[in-house]
This record gives C-alpha cells, structure tokens and sequence, in this order.
C-alpha cells in the first residue's frame, strides 16, 4: 500500500483524485500549516480538527499520524479520535520532546490499552506501531536493527496492526525487519533511494511519504518568490480583482 502524506483538505483531495486508495497524514506537515513545530508542540484539538476536515474531505480511508498520542490517557484518546472519522493512526516509541526510546514495556502497555478502549468503544482502528531505534541512533546500527525486531513482535502483540521502524534504509536491514516481524511492515521512502518496486521486494507492506510533498512544494513556492521580490516588480498582477 502507498499512501501519500497530506496536511490538508485540499491535498488530501489531491491524493484521492490521482487515484491512491487511501490518505496518510504527516504529524510535521500539518504541524506546519497549524503555525507550530513538529513534536507535539501543536494542541491536540487543532491537531484533531484538522484530521476531521481531511476525513470528512474524502471518501478513502485516512490514517493519521498521531506522534505519541499528545498525552491523552487511551480511553479518551480513541474516544476523541474516532470522532474525527478517520481509520487508523501511527502512535510512535519515543518521547517527542526529549527523543529518548521509552521502555519496550511501557509502549506495549500503551499500545495494549489503546486496542481494548478501541474495542469497548466498537471502534474499528487500524493501529501503526511506529517504533523509533533508527531514527533516534539508538546504539549501533545492528543493536537499531535488534531493538526494531523486539519492539516489532511486541507491538504486534499489544494489538498493533502494522510496524513502522521509521528511518531504516540499508535494504539488507529492511529485510531482515520483513522476514522476522510476523505483520506488515511500513517504511518510508525518504529522498527516493529505493524505488517502490524496490521495497515491494524487500517485502515492504507500506510505504509512507512523511512531510516529504509538502516540503517540496513549499520549496517550489520559495524559488518563485524570491526571484520576483529581486526583480523589484510584481510579476503576478493580474489587473484589478
């Protein structure tokens, strides 16, 4: 599954009508549009308002990158998410303000918690165990790939439906995450060093984009600006409006 990242109503949009059977969202590109840094600086209302609009702005399922769930106990946390609409979310391992890895135990008791408020609530969530060893440089590369594996089954277990080690890129590494957890695996494409039919091979179950299209259309945005304010004229007008 590809799932392009959006941060918007109108992105969303964008990435049904190409054709994509579902949304992801970006925690850091909606963060943006919302006027805060990624990390959970942003308030969770506005965080849940905005994954509202985007699942009420098409008829794909959305799943929402939710970084460690902005400190709501399980029980309110599915409760308030499932009210926007959207059908899955990405819950990741690591503290987002000070990076550190929490302890295996205490996400899988976190994980574990979310799956049964899910299930009192008789709400059908698609849970994305983001696990953060690789991008947070948690030892050397092979103790990274070890951790990943742990935490891997452990979620798993909990009750999560998909594994993300997020910022694994070495395609033997990859592999191994494919072969030795038992569900899917998600990764993200990065700067595109491995190709979809790539990780397709590797066994990669789902692709993710991150901020990745929004950073580059901002950067799109900036490179026509500039030259227009030195350029001492406006090159947009248009005549009266």
């Amino acid at each position: 599954m590809v799932l392009p990242n959006a941060w918007d109503a109108a992105s969303a949009r964008m990435v049904e009508a190409a054709g994509f059977s579902a949304v992801a969202t970006s925690s850091a590109a909606t963060s943006q549009i919302l006027g805060f840094e990624d990390g959970e600086a942003a308030p969770v209302q506005a965080v849940l308002d905005a994954a509202r609009r985007m699942a009420q702005a098409v008829k794909v399922p959305l799943t929402v990158d939710f970084e460690r769930g902005y400190g709501l106990a399980p029980a309110e946390l599915v409760e308030r998410f499932a009210a926007t609409g959207a059908a899955g979310l990405n819950l990741e391992d690591s503290d987002p303000a000070s990076g550190k890895l929490l302890s295996v135990g205490e996400q899988a008791d976190f994980l574990a918690a979310v799956r049964q408020a899910a299930r009192s609530l008789n709400v059908d969530l698609v849970i994305n165990a983001r696990t953060d060893a690789f991008l947070r440089q948690a030892g050397t590369p092979e103790e990274q790939l070890a951790t990943s594996l742990e935490r891997g089954a452990r979620y798993l277990e909990a009750g999560a439906d998909c594994v993300y080690p997020i910022g694994v890129g070495d395609p033997a590494m990859i592999k191994t995450l494919t072969e030795g957890i038992s569900g899917p695996v998600n990764v993200a494409y990065g700067r595109g060093a491995r190709s979809l039919s790539e990780l397709a091979s590797l066994g990669v179950a789902r692709v993710t984009f991150g901020p990745m299209f929004q950073r580059h259309l901002y950067s799109m945005l900036e490179s026509t600006l500039l030259p227009a304010l030195a350029a001492g004229d406006n090159p947009f007008q248009l005549g009266p409006t």
